[in-house]
């Protein structure tokens, strides 16, 4: 066997399908693999006779958004390809009336106000809304297009997207041909529930696949490809028609690193309607440590001015996952008094295994800062400022609060306080302050630099 790589000829017309080679509807060991840039990589088998007399192979049911340039296609090394072409013949009265030029055709005839009567002629040509044919006795008449039957559909429309294959076939034989190609508007997402408690939270991950690819796929292996993989084209995004129902309590997804991405493959058979969203749950953690985190980001002390108010940002910081996660939205929800509350959402970005996770939620409704220049002592070398930061605590529990203040730090920067403080991302001063419920805490801090 061997595998030829092909073009598309865009300039070659096939006006006639002389002998075809007897290909199986049913498609055999069918799989798919999705990415999320919108591409997925199709692969199906499908048993063929062929005979020497055979002069095309035409398979059937590619999907509309067909890459052309990236079909592969493996056919025994005695079947020769001399071109390929995709087809697709969107039917129309007019492909119809083209394609029964010559032929036997049934005419509907106005007997009187009332009644017709069905006539057999042959189609002779036709220009528009009329057309010319010919009778059993020979007559040459013109009747309207619309009022021609036809009893089938001719063989040289190829109704459904296909490719067809100018082949050279040197003996008769029973084989199997295998097709891979790539297709566009298919994608999927990941999304995430996480659910907490005090201490800890469970953490469910659904794969959401949109098939807009102009292809049905019936009970086939699925599998995902996470990362960011350099492709030749962009693809412009639609909305979606319809939603498809949801899997649940399906059998674990397998998980493993691949080439630097994280490949994700489904244990069971799945089908994909077009036009839909199907979702997938492939991970589930239980018990992931997690931390309530409150911050505040405040101005450069270098150059505030008066009196300035800020709010408290509060996140929950996730321990302990040794599972990558593709990136994707994450909602995160507590228990009320038995009740689902929703207390933020956020996004991931590719996360991988044993990283810690930092979600921010929301402003925190009971705590407030506000930093206030308290004294200015600059002269001709040094700027020095003084900066009192207040902390307000309107809940019934004590808080940890951290506040990231922007500074020049430099080998003749200094900092007076009384509170510890550490240097983070490189010139953000962070300071965590606990304050008691329901009370204030405020601080001064010196800040001298070089102009």
């Amino acid at each position: 066997m061997h595998k030829l790589s092909l073009t598309l000829l865009a300039t070659l017309a096939l006006s006639t399908l002389a002998s075809a080679a007897t290909l199986s509807p049913k498609i055999q060991n069918n799989s798919l693999i999705v990415y999320n840039t919108n591409i997925g990589l199709v692969h199906e088998q499908r048993s063929l006779e062929v005979s020497p007399a055979d002069t095309s192979i035409t398979y059937e049911g590619v999907a509309k958004s067909i890459n052309i340039d990236s079909v592969n296609v493996t056919l025994p090394q005695d079947i020769e390809i001399n071109s390929q072409q995709y087809r697709y013949d969107k039917l129309t009265l007019s492909k119809l009336l083209e394609a029964h030029i010559n032929k036997k055709v049934e005419v509907r005839m106005l007997r009187n106000r009332n009644e017709f009567k069905i006539i057999t002629a042959t189609l002779l040509s036709f220009s528009g809304q009329s057309a010319i044919v010919k009778t059993l006795d020979y007559k040459i008449i013109t009747v309207k297009s619309s009022d021609i039957l036809f009893s089938e559909i001719p063989k040289e429309l190829i109704t459904k997207p296909s490719l067809v294959w100018n082949v050279k076939v040197a003996k008769k034989q029973k084989t199997q041909m295998q097709l891979d190609y790539l297709i566009s508007n298919i994608s999927f997402t990941s999304n995430y529930i996480l659910n907490i408690d005090a201490n800890s939270s469970n953490l469910t991950g659904w794969i959401t696949v949109n098939n807009r690819s102009g292809k049905r796929f019936e009970e086939t292996k699925l599998s995902l490809l996470a990362g960011d993989i350099n492709t030749n084209r962009q693809v412009k995004r639609r909305h979606l028609q319809r939603v498809a129902s949801v899997m649940q309590d399906a059998p674990s997804v397998k998980q493993q690193a691949f080439e630097g991405y994280h490949f994700y493959t489904i244990p069971f058979k799945v089908t994909l309607a077009n036009n839909e969203k199907t979702q997938i749950k492939f991970l589930e953690e239980r018990n992931i440590s997690t931390e309530r985190v409150y911050r505040a980001t405040l101005s450069n002390p270098l150059y505030l001015t008066g009196e300035h108010k800020s709010s408290v940002t509060q996140s929950v910081k996730l321990q302990g996952l040794d599972k990558p996660l593709p990136k994707g939205a994450v909602r995160t929800y507590a228990k009320l008094e038995g009740q689902t509350v929703l207390l933020g959402e956020n996004t991931i970005e590719h996360t991988p295994k044993s990283t810690a996770i930092q979600l921010q939620l929301g402003k925190n409704f009971d705590l407030k800062v506000k930093e206030s220049l308290f004294k200015r002592e600059d002269n001709e070398k040094f700027y020095n400022v003084n900066v009192i930061y207040s902390i307000q605590n309107s809940s019934d529990e004590a808080k940890k609060i951290t506040l990231l203040i922007p500074f020049n730090r430099n080998e003749s920067s200094k900092i007076k306080a009384d509170e510890s403080y550490i240097f983070t991302k490189g010139n953000l001063v962070a300071f965590t302050i606990e304050v008691n419920a329901n009370s204030t805490k405020e601080f001064t801090v010196n800040y001298e630099s070089t102009k």
